[in-house]
C-alpha cells in the first residue's frame, strides 16, 4: 500500500529529534509538506534542511497557549491550508512520586497536556471550516499503566492525552479525525537521561519482542492515520510497544 500525502500541509510538534522527526521524515517522504515545530529552532532547522523542500522549521512553546495559535495561523499564512496536526512535544523528566512538587507537576502538564489541547483547538477550526482534517496525539503505554519507572505525572499526562483525543474527535467529526499513537518503551533523547543505571536495557527484557522502541517504528502508523484510508477511524488509541502490554 504506497500511501501519498501530496497537497497536504502538515504540523509536527517536537520533531527537531526523536519520534517526532520520524513521523515528519514518513510525512514528508509520502509528499506532505511539513512544519518541523520544535522550541528549539536550530534543531528545528537542521531537521528541515535535511528533509529539503518538504520541510520548513517553525519555533513553539507548546506552554504558551499564543504561541500554539501563531504556529496554526503562520503555518496557514505561509501555505494556505492545515492538513495534519501531529501532537508529538512533550517532556518526561524523571522524579520519584514524593518529590514532585506543583511547579514541576504544573510543568508537565503545561507541556504534555495543555500544548496539544490549544493547539488542537486552533487546528479545529480551520479543519472544521475545511471540513477535512487529521490530528494525530503521541501518548503512551505509560498512561494505561502509571509508568514503570519515576514518571508518575508523565504518566498522568499522557492518560490525560486519551480523553483529549476523544473529546476533539467527537467535536470535529464529521469533519476530520483525531486518534492516538501510545508507544511503548523506546530510546529517544526523551529517555537519554533513563539509562544512567542500565534501567532501559532491564526494561527491554520485559518486552516480548525483547527490544525497546525505534522512532522510525512510529512513523509508519502515523502516515496512515494521516490518511484516507483511516478516514473511518476516530477517537481510537494504536498502541505499539513490542508486547509490553497487550490488550
Amino acid at each position: 500500500m504506497d500511501i501519498r500525502l501530496d497537497g497536504k500541509v502538515a504540523i509536527v510538534t517536537g520533531a527537531a529529534s526523536g519520534i517526532g522527526q520520524a513521523i515528519a521524515e514518513g510525512l514528508c517522504e509520502s509528499g506532505a509538506q511539513v512544519v518541523i515545530a520544535d522550541i528549539n529552532l536550530e534543531a528545528a532547522e537542521r531537521t528541515a534542511s535535511a528533509f529539503g523542500d518538504r520541510a520548513v522549521a517553525m519555533q513553539v512553546d507548546v506552554a504558551d497557549v499564543a504561541a500554539c495559535k501563531r504556529l496554526v495561523d503562520d503555518t496557514i499564512a505561509q501555505f494556505g491550508q492545515l492538513d495534519i496536526l501531529v501532537n508529538n512535544a512533550g517532556i518526561c523528566p524523571l522524579r520519584p512520586t514524593d518529590e514532585v512538587d506543583q511547579e514541576f507537576f504544573d510543568l508537565l502538564f503545561a507541556v504534555n497536556v495543555r500544548g496539544a489541547y490549544f493547539l488542537s483547538q486552533a487546528a479545529a477550526q480551520h479543519m472544521k471550516a475545511r471540513q477535512t482534517g487529521r490530528i494525530i496525539n503521541i501518548s503512551s503505554v505509560g498512561g494505561r499503566t502509571g509508568g514503570t519507572l519515576a514518571v508518575s505525572v508523565y504518566a498522568a499526562t499522557k492518560a490525560a492525552l486519551f480523553s483529549v483525543t476523544k473529546s476533539f474527535a467527537t467535536y470535529l467529526a464529521p469533519y476530520g479525525t483525531v486518534n492516538t499513537i501510545a508507544p511503548g518503551p523506546s530510546y529517544t533523547p526523551l529517555t537519554d537521561a533513563w539509562d544512567a543505571d542500565h534501567a532501559l536495557k532491564a526494561l527491554e527484557q520485559t518486552i516480548p519482542l525483547k527490544r525497546l522502541g525505534q522512532p522510525a517504528d512510529y512513523k509508519g502508523i502515523a502516515v496512515f492515520l494521516a490518511s484516507d484510508y483511516a478516514s473511518y477511524m476516530t477517537g481510537a488509541t494504536v498502541d505499539i510497544n513490542g508486547g509490553f502490554r497487550m490488550d
